[in-house]
Order: C-alpha cells, then sequence, then structure tokens
C-alpha cells in the first residue's frame, strides 16, 4: 500500500492506481453487469424465437417453456444488476474515501506554500467532488465492457438473421463512438477549468468567513462581497459553458443512437418484405433496435465520464505530487523543552535572536503585527527550515534534523486565530481524549463559565467553526485545547484579544500557574500576559531590541509604554 502514497502521482497514475486496487471488484461487477447486460439483449430474441416457432405450433407446452425462458432472463436481470451495481458502488465508494483520506493527510501536512495557487477551500473541493468524480472510474469501466456486451450480442444475434443487420450496428456503432470521443475531449477540459473556477469560489467563501468580523469592524463587507462576486459569476459562466457542451453531447448521442435504430428497424422491415427474413426474425430485429438504444447510450456516454474521472484526478495529482517544503530529519528532540532562535531572517525578521531556557515563562511584544506572524510561521513550521536563514534549535536539535511529528509533538504552536471544530466542548479540547489535564486546562483558560453555562456541560454541541460561540468564548476553547495539550514547549499568539480585562488578568495568572516548570512563549501586546511572564522580549523591526521584566520596561523604555498600554 505504500506504493500508492509515493510523489510524482499524475492524474493518469491516479486512475490506475485506482483500477488496480479495485479488480477483484471490477471483475466481479463486470461479469454481473455483463450477465445483466446480456440478458436484456435476450428478451427480445426470445420473443422473436417464440413469435417463430411457439406460434406457429400453438401447443402449451412451448408456451409454458416460452414463459418459463422469459422468467429466467427477467430474474436474471433482476438479480444481476442489483447485485452488481452493489459491488461496483462498494468500490466506487470506498475508493473515493481512500483519495478524501490521502489529500486531507497531504492538507494537513507541510506540503509546498503554493501548489499551482490553491488555498485551503480548493483543498477541500478537491478532496470531496475531485475524489468522487475520480473513483467513478471504478464503475465506468465495468458499465463500458456491459454495454459492449449487449451490442456484441445484438450484433451477432441480427447478423445470424441477416449479415447486413449486423455489420449495420456494428459500423453504426463505431462511428458513434468515433464522433463522440472527439466531443468528450472538450468536455474534459471545460469541466477541469469549471472545477477550477468552484474551488476558487470555495475557497473565497472560506476567506470571507474567517474575516468576517475584521471586515465588518472596518467596512470592507460590501468590497469583499463583491469580490467573492465576481469569483462565482466566473465559476457560473464555466458552469453555463460545461452544461452547454454536456447538453451538446447528449443530445447528439441520442440523435446518433436514433437513428442506428431506426436504420436497423427500417433496414430489417425491408428485408422481411423482401422475404430474406422471416417475422420472428423481424420482431426480434426490431425489439434488439428498440433496446440496443440504451446501452448505446450508456456506453456513448461513458467517454464523457471517463474524461471527467481524468480531469478530477489532474486536480487530486496537484495536491497528492506537490513536493514537501521540506524533507524532515529522524532526530527527535532531547526533553527539557529550551527553544533557540539563532539568526533568523524570514520576512519581517531580521537576524532575530533569542533563547528561552526549559521552563521559562517568556513573553515577545512585537511592535510590528507583521513580525509576529512571520516568527509564528518558523517556530509552527509552516516554513520550513529552507524557506529561511538562520537556525532554530528545540531540545538542543536544529528543526532542519527533526520530524516534523517530533516536532509538533514537543511544541505546540497555538495561533490567534485556532479552527473550532464542530463537536463538543469536550471534543474539540481533548480531540484524542487522553488529556490528563482537561479540568485544569478548563479552568485555566477561564472557560469555566461556558461549561456551566449548559446543562451538558463539556458535552455542549459546538456548531462548525464555533458559530454558536461568541469571539471570546471561541479564542478560550482554543486557548483551552493548546493547555490541555501539555507540550514541553507552548508558544500562544495573541491567546486574549477577544476577551475582557479582568478575565485577561486571570487567564494570565492561571498560565503562569499551569505551565509552572514548563517552557511557555505568548506572542501578545496584553498587558497582564506580558507583567506573568518571567521576562519581556521586545520584538521590533524584526530584531530583539530591549529584554526585561515587564514592570522594569514600563519605567524605563516610554516607547514600550506607548506599544502595550492599554
Amino acid at each position: 500500500m505504500a506504493t500508492d502514497t509515493q510523489r510524482p502521482r499524475p492524474g493518469a497514475a491516479i486512475l490506475r492506481t485506482a483500477l488496480r486496487r479495485n479488480i477483484g471488484a471490477m471483475i466481479a461487477g463486470t461479469v454481473l453487469m455483463g450477465l445483466y447486460q446480456a440478458a436484456e439483449t435476450a428478451f427480445p430474441i426470445a420473443l422473436g424465437l417464440i413469435v417463430e416457432h411457439t406460434m406457429q405450433d400453438r401447443s402449451l407446452g412451448s408456451l409454458g417453456v416460452s414463459i418459463g425462458s422469459l422468467a429466467v432472463i427477467i430474474t436474471t436481470v433482476s438479480l444481476s444488476w442489483r447485485f452488481g451495481m452493489r459491488v461496483l458502488q462498494k468500490a466506487n465508494t470506498t475508493e473515493a474515501h481512500r483519495w478524501r483520506v490521502q489529500v486531507a493527510a497531504c492538507g494537513l501536512q507541510p506540503v509546498a506554500r503554493d501548489v499551482d495557487g490553491l488555498k485551503s477551500g480548493e483543498i477541500l473541493t478537491i478532496a470531496t467532488e475531485d475524489a468522487d468524480q475520480t473513483a467513478d472510474i471504478i464503475e465506468v469501466v465495468p458499465l463500458l465492457v456491459s454495454s459492449l456486451v449487449a451490442v456484441v450480442v445484438a450484433a451477432v444475434a441480427l447478423s445470424l438473421a441477416d449479415i447486413r443487420l449486423g455489420l449495420l450496428v456494428i459500423v453504426g456503432t463505431v462511428g458513434i463512438l468515433s464522433i463522440l470521443a472527439v466531443m468528450s475531449k472538450r468536455i474534459g477540459s471545460s469541466t477541469q477549468e469549471q472545477q477550477a473556477k468552484v474551488a476558487r469560489a470555495g475557497a473565497k467563501v472560506a476567506d470571507l468567513i474567517i474575516g468576517l468580523r475584521p471586515l465588518h469592524g472596518f467596512g470592507g463587507n460590501h468590497a469583499a462581497f463583491g469580490s467573492y462576486r465576481r469569483v462565482s459569476t466566473d465559476a457560473k459562466r464555466q458552469a453555463i459553458t460545461v452544461a452547454r457542451v454536456n447538453g451538446a453531447y447528449a443530445g447528439t448521442a441520442l440523435a446518433l443512437n436514433a437513428v442506428l435504430a431506426a436504420a436497423v428497424s427500417l433496414t430489417a422491415g425491408w428485408l422481411a418484405f423482401e422475404g430474406r427474413i422471416s417475422i420472428g426474425e423481424l420482431v426480434m430485429a426490431v425489439g434488439l433496435a428498440q433496446f440496443i438504444m440504451e446501452p448505446l447510450k450508456m456506453f456513448s456516454e461513458m467517454p464523457k465520464y471517463v474524461m471527467i474521472a481524468r480531469a478530477s484526478a489532474e486536480r487530486m495529482a496537484l495536491v497528492l505530487s506537490a513536493p514537501p517544503v521540506t524533507v524532515p530529519g529522524p532526530e527527535r528532540p532531547a526533553p527539557g523543552g529550551d527553544l533557540e532562535v539563532d539568526g533568523v531572517r524570514h520576512g519581517t525578521l531580521r537576524g532575530l535572536k533569542f533563547t528561552v531556557a526549559a521552563g521559562d515563562f517568556v513573553a515577545i511584544a512585537p511592535y510590528q503585527p507583521r513580525a509576529a506572524a512571520d516568527l509564528v510561521a518558523v517556530l509552527a513550521v509552516n516554513a520550513a527550515p529552507p524557506a529561511y536563514e538562520g537556525v532554530v534549535r528545540l531540545g538542543g536539535q536544529e528543526l532542519a534534523d527533526l520530524s516534523v511529528e517530533a516536532v509538533r509533538e514537543h511544541m505546540l504552536v497555538n495561533p490567534y486565530d485556532a479552527e473550532i471544530f464542530g463537536g463538543t466542548l469536550r471534543t474539540n479540547i481533548d480531540p484524542s481524549g487522553s488529556s490528563r489535564t482537561l479540568s485544569e486546562a478548563v479552568e485555566a483558560s477561564m472557560l469555566t463559565d461556558v461549561v456551566a453555562l449548559h446543562r451538558d456541560g463539556l458535552d455542549y454541541a459546538v456548531r462548525d467553526r464555533g458559530a454558536n460561540l461568541s469571539g471570546g468564548q471561541r479564542q478560550r476553547l482554543s486557548l483551552a485545547r493548546a493547555l490541555a495539550a501539555d507540550t514541553d514547549v507552548l508558544v500562544l499568539h495573541n491567546p486574549t484579544t477577544a476577551v475582557d480585562a479582568v478575565t485577561e488578568q486571570l487567564i494570565a495568572r492561571n498560565i503562569a500557574k499551569l505551565r509552572r516548570g514548563r517552557t511557555t512563549v505568548v506572542i501578545t501586546s496584553s498587558p497582564a500576559l506580558l507583567d506573568a511572564a518571567d521576562r519581556v522580549l521586545v520584538l521590533d523591526e524584526g530584531v530583539i531590541t530591549a529584554e526585561d521584566t515587564h514592570r522594569n520596561l514600563l519605567a524605563g523604555d516610554e516607547e514600550y509604554c506607548l506599544a502595550v498600554a492599554r
């Protein structure tokens, strides 16, 4: 199974992988669906034989055999369809799940920062719609083969009546597929473009939801809505183009199939009129001409679905084949929790240098918000070692020598906009259910009032993105989750910007108490948190310009007073 997750993985390779690991289900589905199509084809053939022989003999025995034969055919049609589709749809659903998990895993791991401009909302669309459409190839191939079985059986049966009828079906089918194969290429390219535009619209919505409060704050919601409307309009226009192409394809396929069926019926009628085929063979030919329209329709639609599946696979390949930001090392940090930033240059950081000894509680007061964001990106390994100059050491080991999993197990960086998930308060605070400090984390983050407010307590249902919580409640819930993780090193970025001053004071004292003896770094301009820290580092213009206690800095640094006073 490991080979299925290797990179690079172009779209065609993804489809081959999907087909290869579902070969058993596809063979079973193909046999059952082929049996279904063969039984369907046998129905008009049986009717022709009944007319040819039974009606001439006019015996009850022959009639009973005919009725029994039709019953067997109908039963075969029903059961083969039922179990064939069950096998294929189960394989389809399972395969779609596999690709969703793989895309999600890539989205959660550090991959290239910009994957052809894809944003998180676009990756979500790829993990859902594109994964589903790629997995459709599991059903498409067996249905394609089974439809071919129906056409071949019909052509053979008609050839037995008159070779011209069989040749007409074969030549007509080849002609129809040749025309539709050309049209399906246009569908594939149009669909790929539509999927990209819909994904961009989804990403825009996600960005707007995340930034809704700030947008309302400075009156930018109308401009943001206009931006989304333009993106959505592009997606709508492309969807209309795809619908137009699909409509032309479906109309052409239906018209060509009808022409072929009419040609077979008319040719059979002419041959019967000339006395070259019997009445029973005429009934069979007309019945087959009507019947083969359905498998021909299915057969002619398959190229379209193949192109759609390939277009979706190509989009999945953008994520699955994206190179990692860095090749992680095999080392693990030593226990203890010291953190060293040595000469880091990234974004607005200009040779940043500081050390936090194991067990210290240090606050960093950034004068420029951008510098704080750049530092958080480096510590969270969102900007990997090759993306910046300098060295970051954790537990005495350089980050470049550590696996990402080891870094995140040892050091938790909690951003100011940490996500809140649908579930309960408990599952948001302790997703794994293994925290030994859950109650202490709830108390330290002052989330106790939220828990007490609801009858279900920690089992109170939380909507996606914390829609039923206030901004302050969401922030305290995020802080509780960070504290409950109880990692050796904890980095908090603006953990109390949405809470009132009194609550902020209590939270600051609680963090200092709960994290005593554990390494804690708080990037903030909150006086309460700065005062609770053992020492404060002033981050100005990308470097540390001052270091002291909060109160000493207040007493001797006027610029610091202006920056942090409220």
